[in-house]
């Protein structure tokens, strides 16, 4: 199989234990050698300090929390340590990691949630329809459902105000999610509106049948024009909002990339990616492992903004000299998320048995920057 044809059918799938007696610094601040039971706030939101006593020596510290904090289930409490909501002497720990006495546990209290979802007039960019599933152009910005601090604005909120029936699949609080895209990537998402559907779409995705194509603009300079990422992902060690190339590590799990360069920019790169596999954040940390991250990828290119004049001087071509841009244009912000695009998604009709491609147009932030590229960098 040649490059191409590669491209074109590139799938896509989604402690010890130690004390320590001195003062540590964790994610939620400075933590007091002796500390008593107390509460605060970190950001804004609820923090929960104590000091395990003999009694809790040895428990899990999802349970060990459970008992601490009235009013929240033991499922709440384990889903917010596992979202980076817990520490054990500034260290974050996973939700089976055992506390010892006269550790000092620090939890950020996780935000009261609905059993349901609850609809939301929000317009949608339906780009297909059908008796079994909908398709959906979701815009940057969006979250796909409910979490810790996106409780309201999701998708699913919007797609149980515009469809009395949606799969049940995965809980009420997921209706109709198939799969899902981050919350600043912007493109084709499917839903199912019932369960047999469902079931039958999230095989074609465990099974790689799934074809996706992304438009991703990157600061760096690919200098092969075409290429397999063939490296482990997992969680990182010590950023639990963030995946990691892992390799030789128990947790990490076979990921692969294929990207082909549409267009160079001096030392910005527009390329079509296709994941084969489907782990999280899969292409903003392949592409930041090869030295290319997505722009304005807040997580893995260590900058959320772009401004004119950033990405001119990216491209090649001081334009303040050759009096283009005033001032303030080049200081213009033009670009506020990751420049990822879920642009194409090929799937099998549960119903018909017909194989069915779906296109989300470029929105118009990143057709700007492409548009902008164009007309002050040198091409190749």
């Amino acid at each position: 199989m040649n490059a191409s044809s590669e491209f074109e059918h590139g799938h896509e799938q989604g402690a010890a234990e130690d004390s320590s007696e001195s003062v540590a610094v964790g994610k939620y601040g400075r933590l007091p050698a002796n500390p008593l039971e107390s509460s605060g706030e970190f950001n804004g939101q609820p923090i929960r300090q104590f000091v395990v006593p003999d009694s809790a020596d040895g428990l899990r510290i999802d349970l060990f929390l459970t008992q601490c904090c009235d009013g929240y289930s033991r499922s709440q409490i384990r889903l917010a340590v596992q979202e980076d909501g817990g520490e054990v002497d500034g260290r974050i720990v996973r939700p089976s990691f055992k506390v010892r006495s006269g550790q000092i546990v620090r939890f950020r209290l996780p935000e009261p949630s609905s059993d349901d979802t609850i609809p939301e007039n929000i317009p949608l960019d339906i780009l297909y329809e059908d008796d079994g599933l909908v398709v959906v152009n979701k815009p940057a910005g969006m979250v796909v459902h409910p979490a810790r601090g996106n409780w309201s604005g999701t998708l699913t909120s919007a797609l149980a105000f515009r469809f009395q029936s949606l799969s049940d699949v995965n809980g009420p609080t997921r209706p109709g999610i198939v799969h899902r895209l981050d919350r600043d990537t912007s493109g084709v998402i499917v839903v199912a509106k019932n369960n047999a559907v469902h079931l039958h779409l999230a095989a074609q995705w465990h099974d790689r049948e799934v074809a996706k194509k992304y438009i991703a603009i990157t600061a760096g300079r690919l200098d092969r024009d075409r290429d397999w990422i063939n490296v482990p992902l997992g969680r990182h060690p010590y950023q639990r909002d963030k995946q990691a190339v892992r390799e030789n590590h128990e947790s990490s799990k076979p990921a692969s990339t294929f990207y082909e360069v549409q267009e160079r920019y001096g030392r910005v790169t527009r390329v079509d990616v296709a994941p084969k596999t489907g782990r999280t954040h899969q292409i903003r940390v392949h592409m930041a492992h090869i030295g290319c991250p997505i722009l304005c990828d807040r997580l893995y290119a260590g900058h959320a903004t772009l401004t004119r004049g950033e990405l001119i001087r990216a491209a090649g071509l001081d334009a303040t000299h050759r009096g283009v841009w005033t001032t303030g244009q080049l200081g213009e912000v033009i670009l506020d998320r990751q420049a990822l695009h879920a642009a194409e998604l090929t799937i099998v009709n549960p119903q018909t048995n017909a194989e069915m491609t779906f296109h989300a147009p470029l929105p118009d932030d990143l057709r700007r920057v492409i548009d902008l590229l164009n007309r002050s960098g040198e091409t190749e």
